[in-house]
């Protein structure tokens, strides 16, 4: 969603941190280029005027001006009235009244309500242990209530019965009244929508408020429609008053104007983000993350988060002692390439990495993307038990006929291997006496964040690989990077084949080892 910002805004603020002192003149020029970026990004006007003004007044200042980085600070300006731009912190759905709570959906037709309505019973059903009840409250567009009632059987979560000449009023306050009796926590209302705002739209709106007396009233608004998105927030909060956004399809290619304006407009938080087709592709809007995201320095929680939710504890804790033991045969690399593509492939984890960002498009170029761990996987499955153990087992004939299988040819199935034996090398070095040590921190670091006290086998020495920053002083930083040079490991390796590296934006040192850092990724070969 934010890439062209993200890339825009990267390299106008990497030419401010690049110099020692700025000029006035130097901050003003680089923030016409801002404005020009927020602009193209279809954020609306009148914010883009004010958060540059607001930047501008905060940039010139002495106190930046004379800084030992004054383009770091700037940055951070930019970072912080980004934050404010988006809303100082994440706010979920308010769930504190008498039960039943009631949750009303508006929005336009297509903005996605109905799917966004089950995706939010799930999260309540799943997430906070709440029994929920969908009501579909469009008798206009057909099979809308079928929609609905289809969605509470795929996720088990019950929906009102459809009795048909019903007004969408008359069904608010059935539904309300089946959720006292039933014993629910939460009735969602799931409104009909039209292809433009109109009266009879709103006073229906109004008419469904009255009669059901809502506690949380979601504006459902597709991200990629830009400005339009931002005059329907303004219609709706104007007529209805609405409590929060829910932005969809923020996994499309489309600007992020919407996103960035709408909250700036209305005042109201963006609550909840669709990040997917799927019914669990739901997540919380962080503000700090996505400007942290959108000016490239990652987003470190929220992959830690994903993982968390992702990972098999057991399988994670398995996989570290075998790791440990130096042990790593290709259903090891199987199980990694199926976590990487469950926390949303290479892309999505490359696009939370701090610094990594710019990587994506060098990756791609060099062939490695997601079609490539698709493949992998098709090559692996193509195997049998005993050949995913003993990869050695693979000769010619072997094979030819793994080959066919999977669509793959030889060229492919050898380059599956010998990206399988030097991760198991690199296994075997970090697993022996040499490296043991330097195991066990590694494993360590964001296991412990996510509870997963064994270590982080699941992206087994990949994302585990990386020591908890915060709790190592530049003492222990240094005796990590001598451990890794014992171990063969050359500090700053990064990702081999691509320039090298490690993780800039982390803070302190690179961070060694990280040669091996992605599942499924031990060096990636260079290119030819």
């Amino acid at each position: 969603m934010f890439e062209n910002l993200q890339d825009r805004l990267g390299s106008i603020l990497n030419g401010l941190t690049g110099r020692g002192a700025l000029s006035e003149a130097d901050v003003s020029a680089a923030l016409r280029e801002v404005r020009r970026a927020l602009l193209e990004a279809d954020v609306a006007l009148e914010v883009v005027r004010g958060f540059v003004e607001r930047v501008r007044e905060k940039a010139v200042g002495a106190a930046v001006l004379k800084s030992i980085k004054p383009g770091q600070m700037v940055v951070k300006i930019v970072h912080d009235e980004l934050v404010e731009m988006l809303g100082t912190e994440g706010v979920g759905v308010d769930l504190m009244a008498a039960a039943p709570v009631v949750i009303m959906m508006v929005g336009l037709q297509g903005s996605g309500k109905t799917t966004t309505t089950g995706k939010i019973a799930k999260r309540l059903t799943e997430r906070d242990k709440k029994k929920v009840l969908m009501a579909s409250l469009d008798t206009r567009r057909p099979a809308a209530q079928e929609q609905l009632r289809q969605l509470g059987a795929q996720t088990g979560i019950d929906t009102l019965p459809v009795i048909a000449g019903q007004s969408p009023t008359d069904i608010a306050a059935r539904a309300v009244q089946a959720a006292k009796l039933g014993g629910h926590d939460v009735v969602i209302l799931d409104t009909a929508g039209r292809t433009h705002i109109d009266e009879p739209l709103m006073i229906e709106m109004a008419e469904i408020k009255a009669r059901s007396k809502p506690h949380e009233i979601l504006l459902v608004a597709d991200a990629l429609t830009g400005q339009d998105a931002v005059n329907l927030a303004r219609n709706f909060d104007e007529r209805v008053g609405i409590t929060g956004l829910v932005l969809t399809r923020m996994d499309g290619d489309g600007r992020g104007g919407a996103a960035l304006s709408m909250r700036a407009v209305t005042g109201k938080p963006i609550k909840l983000i669709g990040v997917g087709e799927k019914m669990s592709e739901l997540d919380e809007f962080h503000p700090r993350r996505i400007a942290d995201r959108i000016l490239g320095m990652g987003d470190i929680v929220s992959l830690v988060e994903k993982a968390a939710e992702n990972i098999d504890a057991e399988k994670a804790a398995a996989m570290a002692a075998r790791m440990a033991k130096g042990k790593f045969d290709l259903n090891d690399l199987a199980d990694q390439i199926g976590q990487m593509q469950k926390m949303g492939g290479m892309g999505g984890i490359m696009g939370m990495m701090p610094g990594m960002a710019g990587m994506k498009d060098k990756m791609a170029s060099a062939g490695l993307d997601d079609k490539l761990f698709k493949r992998q996987l098709a090559i692996i499955s193509s195997m049998t038990k005993a050949e995913r153990a003993n990869p050695d087992l693979l000769k010619h004939s072997r094979k030819k006929r793994i080959a066919a299988g999977s669509g793959t040819d030889a060229a492919q199935i050898n380059k599956l291997l010998k990206m399988h034996r030097q991760m198991a090398d690199m296994m075997k070095m970090m697993g022996g006496k040499k490296g043991g040590g330097m195991m066990k921190q590694m494993m360590g670091g964001l296991a412990s964040k996510m509870g997963l006290g064994g270590g982080m086998g699941g992206l087994g020495g990949g994302m585990g690989g990386m020591p908890d920053l915060s709790s190592l002083d530049p003492k222990q930083l240094e005796a990590l990077a001598k451990q890794a040079e014992a171990a063969g490991l050359k500090p700053g390796a990064g990702l081999p084949g691509l320039g090298g590296g490690g993780l800039p934006g982390l803070g302190g040192p690179k961070l060694p080892g990280l040669g091996g850092g992605f599942p499924g990724l031990p060096g990636l070969p260079k290119k030819k």
